[in-house]
């Protein structure tokens, strides 16, 4: 993937990068199905009103029209189609509409391309794949589910053996109630400053709060602190406690905040963070608010983030609280790939190529073939009869760990070999009953030592 693109933003895989690729999604969707979260997904064209209800994102957001359409551009927004930049929005329809058919809480995940009109660079694309995996209440959601998204994600990455990584997670309820217990009203405000901290620093942070929200040395010196709280246990909560600011809020976001950490603590130790500095710049997030980073990869940026939103999904007469995360899969792959992080066994997946002795043997061995691939076993024939050196380079140059060889006895009946050629063993096989070991039969994903 870092190759030059003809279309920058647009990654085209390599076949045994596509592998990689593969890797991941079927290791999310096996783990999120053990779960219990089940499949959707929704279609890649909205509205422009129902996309950019619940933000200014408006310069990210690729509209569409057809070609032949010559009033395109004076359709009103409700009529004028855009693709999605993310899946949360589309899912957030897609409750409202089918309600009358789903059961609460719903747990649904959803692997589909997105599409957002930023500029390229490391770890950003205009078309990528995200996984996202929601529950979704009726009326009201348990706490619970915040603790279960937790553990599923934390789950799903050590599977892919990826190296080690950190969930960490806050609370909005406790930044809001500590910012409403020190004097600072608009918090959404301290919150999108709160949120730069990484990248402009604290001084940088602490003029903004000043400057735009008129918050005082103190105020400003407060929120600092509140934001330097990092733990990997529940130790945060005394240490909140410590500055002295008391709200309700705060206190019902430290107990929602202690739960998530402990017992993702317990279960998954060294991946869970309590990062006080978490704010998750969109508006609709209520509660829990999760981001995750590679350690020794933090400037690729979060490659897992969401949280808690109590009324992102309504119809106006019912309101469908959730709890999500979406993972960035192409982020992931990107640097998984050009940090040779996981490299796939072989570049294709067949494990056998059958060899010609001659092209009157193509249907004989195309009779191999059928055999093999009824018991799974995924292989390919030769096309011409070449010599049986090149024949056993071109399976060498693919990864093809076995040649298969058919050749007719005195007898006239057939005789079949088979060559392992990376010992060079070769010993004489039924079609019908030989098998490759369960390492070589399918394609694996190798972690880097």
């Amino acid at each position: 993937m870092a190759r030059k693109a003809s279309l920058s933003g647009f990654p085209e895989l390599l076949p045994e990068e596509r592998l990689v690729e593969n890797h991941v999604l079927d290791t999310l969707r096996e783990t999120f199905e053990l779960h219990g979260f089940s499949n959707i997904e929704t279609r890649s064209v909205e509205t422009k009103e129902q996309l950019l209800r619940k933000g200014e994102i408006d310069k990210e957001v690729y509209g569409i029209s057809r070609l032949l359409d010559e009033n395109s551009t004076t359709k009103s927004e409700k009529e004028q189609l855009a693709l999605h930049f993310d899946l949360t929005v589309p899912f957030a329809r897609y409750v409202v509409e089918n309600a009358g058919y789903l059961n609460f809480p719903f747990m649904r995940y959803q692997m589909q391309k997105v599409w957002r009109g930023e500029r390229p660079q490391d770890g950003r694309f205009r078309e990528f794949t995200q996984a996202d995996v929601d529950v979704v209440g009726d009326g009201a959601l348990p706490f619970r589910y915040d603790v279960e998204l937790a553990l599923v994600v934390i789950e799903s990455l050590r599977k892919l053996e990826i190296g080690d990584f950190k969930l960490r997670v806050n609370n909005r309820k406790l930044s809001e109630g500590f910012y409403r217990g020190i004097g600072l009203d608009d918090t959404a405000g301290v919150l999108r400053s709160i949120d730069k901290l990484e990248k402009i620093g604290s001084d940088a942070v602490a003029q903004l709060l000043k400057d735009e929200l008129g918050a005082s040395d103190e105020q400003a010196q407060a929120a600092l602190n509140l934001a330097q709280i990092c733990t990997e246990d529940t130790s945060f909560v005394d240490e909140v406690k410590k500055l002295g600011v008391e709200h309700a809020l705060l206190e019902e976001g430290l107990r929602e905040l202690e739960e998530v950490v402990g017992q993702a603590a317990k279960r998954a130790p060294g991946n869970i963070v309590a990062d006080l500095s978490i704010a998750r710049g969109l508006d609709y997030y209520t509660g829990t608010v999760y981001e995750t980073v590679l350690v020794g990869h933090e400037k690729l940026g979060s490659i897992c983030s969401g949280g808690r939103y109590e009324s992102l999904a309504s119809n106006g007469k019912r309101n469908f609280p959730g709890v999500g995360l979406s993972i960035g899969v192409t982020r992931l792959v990107s640097r998984i790939i050009s940090q040779k992080m996981a490299e796939p066994t072989r570049k294709v997946p067949s494990a056998v190529l059958i060899a010609l002795t001659s092209d009157q043997t193509w249907s004989d061995a195309q009779d191999v073939a059928d055999s093999l691939r009824q018991r799974g076993i995924a292989c390919e024939v030769s096309a011409t009869a070449a010599k049986f050196g090149k024949q056993i380079k071109f399976a060498e140059k693919r990864g093809i760990p076995f040649v298969w060889f058919v050749s007719t006895k005195e007898d006239g009946s057939l005789k079949h070999e088979v060559k392992d050629i990376r010992s060079g063993e070769q010993i004489e096989a039924d079609p019908q009953h030989w098998a490759p070991s369960t390492e070589d039969l399918h394609v694996r994903i190798e972690a880097a030592q």
